[in-house]
């Protein structure tokens, strides 16, 4: 079935999932880059941007793979991160981890693109 210019994409009518943002690969050092050691790359631009664009600066010896150090991603948050992996069997380019506090991701090939699903942690509203 194809999808007519007016329909949103599946994952977001069909599978709940919401954009979050759009990660774009720079070489260009970015103001106030934040540093995610464990992953050896900058991230910049996303607090400030109303449309949810981050840049990406890698070090050379950055262990992401390489599509994702080169290929602008789509990022979407779901609810349950291993269930939609499980559900679809897709291709990882990154296993599940937490780049920070209260938060999971994975990183998927779809088509050839690269793909960011994110989980959050639900905060309890009585703490």
């Amino acid at each position: 079935m194809t999808r007519k210019e007016h329909e949103l994409p599946k994952v977001t009518e069909d599978w709940g999932w919401k954009y979050h943002h759009l990660g774009i690969p720079t070489s260009i050092k970015m103001p106030n880059e934040r540093y995610l050691a464990q992953f050896k790359f900058y991230i910049s631009g996303f607090s400030e941007s109303p449309f949810g664009i981050e840049w990406m600066r890698f070090d050379s010896d950055s262990p992401m793979h390489e599509l994702i150090q080169s290929v602008p991603h789509l990022a979407f948050e779901v609810n349950d991160l291993d269930h939609e992996l499980e559900k679809h069997k897709f291709e990882l380019l990154a296993e599940p981890n937490s780049p920070m506090d209260d938060v999971r991701v994975a990183m998927i090939r779809h088509n050839g693109a690269p793909i960011e699903l994110i989980e959050f942690k639900k905060k309890n509203p009585d703490s």
